[in-house]
C-alpha cells in the first residue's frame, strides 16, 4: 500500500449554523427529480471563529432523486456579531435508509448519525476583518429538525 504524497488535511470547527426555515414550497417533478424550495428566514451562528445571526433571505433549492437522495443547494447570508455580512453557498447531499428518511421528511427529530448529510460551503465577504473566509475551504455535517437545519462548518486545514 502506497502512502499519499501529502498528509491528510485536518478539520477545525468554525461554527454551527442553526437555520430557521419557512414551510416547504413544493415545485413538483423537474428534469432531475422532485423539486422543492425551502425558504431560509433566519437563525443564529455560534462558534469559535464565527458568530452572529442568519439573515431573513435565501433558500434551499432541493432536488429529491428517485433513489431518495436529497441534493441540497442553498444560498443565504449571515451578519456577524460585529456587523460583517458573509454570503454562504452550501451544496451537498442527504441520504440514508428509506425508513429513516421518511421520518426526517415527516418532520421528526432523527439523530444525525442515522443518516448522511454532508456539505461543501463557500463563504464570501468584502469585510477585511473576515477576508480569511474568501480563501478557506469549508465542509459541513448537518441534521434536519422539525423547524430547521443545523450545520456544523469546519475549515479544511
Amino acid at each position: 500500500m502506497t502512502q499519499p504524497a501529502h498528509p491528510a488535511p485536518g478539520l477545525s470547527h468554525v461554527c454551527d449554523l442553526h437555520v430557521e426555515l419557512d414551510p416547504i414550497r413544493e415545485m413538483g417533478q423537474g428534469r432531475a427529480g422532485h423539486r422543492r424550495i425551502i425558504p431560509i428566514i433566519g437563525g443564529r451562528v455560534e462558534g469559535p471563529r464565527l458568530s452572529g445571526r442568519l439573515l431573513n433571505l435565501g433558500a434551499d433549492w432541493q432536488t429529491i432523486w428517485d433513489s431518495g437522495v436529497a441534493e441540497l443547494d442553498t444560498r443565504y447570508a449571515m451578519e456577524t456579531h460585529d456587523g460583517a455580512v458573509i454570503e454562504i453557498i452550501n451544496y451537498g447531499y442527504r441520504h440514508g435508509p428509506a425508513e429513516v428518511l421518511a421520518r426526517v421528511m415527516a418532520g421528526e427529530s432523527v439523530p444525525a448519525d442515522q443518516y448522511y448529510m454532508r456539505t461543501q460551503a463557500r463563504l464570501e465577504t468584502g469585510d477585511p476583518r473576515y477576508e480569511w473566509v474568501n480563501r478557506t475551504v469549508f465542509v459541513g455535517t448537518g441534521s434536519r429538525q422539525p423547524l430547521g437545519v443545523t450545520v456544523s462548518l469546519f475549515a479544511v486545514e
